[in-house]
């Protein structure tokens, strides 16, 4: 008898998963997944799942080899094979594609290109489209995922990046926000620098999925960028980024050393230190002797 979703094991300590569950993707081929959109929802409550975002094939393996539950990858309209690409070097972890904001202007636009995220391998889409966007995408059955608290493109509205929900009235904002998510038909939201007392309030209150992005951990799944978990970037970092490893450091010593790797390489030409004899094929005086005779002849 196959386990119930609410009891799909966790990876374990050498970051092996579980052969994954056999699914048939709305592609149209059978594909393996470690998690369904039905087993994340009925997690919610039971254990707190973890999320990255990834830019590049290396950090999609990555995050698959390492356990990590779900990934999201940007959906790059211009360059569908890219997103595909990525997106296949993890191909057993549920993915969501990121979607644009501003390519597209109609509901049938934002369905059309769902569709295409969906063929191109994700699980279901994420956006932060117009409620009648959202509704159009659920109603055709794709999985979609919204966005409460901060939102970095429109942020704008309230006065710049900054948290969201630290008066009673934002707080109630972001409430209704999520019944609207509800009633349109969205699973999930990634719920982006809320308060952590008001951010478990608002887990305890909603059906969705709550996906936490700088909200502490009132959330059901905890959720970072892989290029800020890797430091894979110049400073300033997000407050509630939590490094694990500094990348950007050590590109830029890699630089340093790549100048001086070539700064010394010139240097030993122009001494006539290179190439040394060790570096270099010889042949003994006689043959050299022969070569010569024949070539002047």
């Amino acid at each position: 008898m196959s386990k119930p979703s609410s009891e799909i094991p966790a990876a374990d300590t050498q970051g092996q998963r579980p052969s994954g569950k056999r699914l048939y993707s709305m592609s149209g081929g059978y594909i393996r997944r470690n998690l369904t959109i039905r087993d994340v929802i009925d997690l919610k409550g039971q254990r707190v799942l973890t999320q990255v975002l990834v830019n590049s094939e290396e950090e999609a393996e990555a995050a698959e080899a390492a356990g990590i539950d779900m990934i999201n990858v940007r959906w790059q309209q211009d360059a569908p094979e890219r997103s595909k690409s990525i997106r296949a070097a993890a191909g057993r972890t549920l993915t969501t594609f990121c979607m644009p904001l501003t390519k597209y202007v109609t509901e049938a636009e934002a369905l059309r290109a769902a569709f295409d995220a969906m063929e191109a391998g994700a699980d279901g889409i994420y956006c932060c489209w117009a409620m009648r966007f959202i509704e159009a995408v659920a109603e055709a059955g794709i999985p979609v995922q919204g966005h409460a608290g901060l939102v970095p493109r429109k942020s704008t509205w309230v006065g710049g990046l900054r948290a969201i929900g630290k008066t009673v009235d934002e707080a109630i904002g972001i409430y209704r926000y999520m019944r609207d998510l509800e009633n349109a038909g969205a699973w999930a939201v990634e719920s982006e620098l809320i308060p952590q007392q008001v951010m478990a309030e608002l887990t305890k209150r909603t059906s969705l999925v709550t996906i936490s992005l700088g909200s502490g951990s009132g959330g059901d799944v905890q959720y970072l960028f892989g290029p800020d978990i890797l430091g894979d970037g110049p400073p300033p970092f997000p407050r509630h980024v939590k490094l694990y490893r500094r990348f950007y450091e050590l590109r830029q010593q890699m630089q340093t050393e790549r100048i001086s790797a070539f700064r010394e390489f010139a240097a030993d030409v122009h001494s006539g230190a290179f190439p040394s004899d060790d570096l270099v094929v010889n042949v003994d005086d006689e043959l050299l002797e022969h070569f010569i005779a024949e070539i002047d002849k």
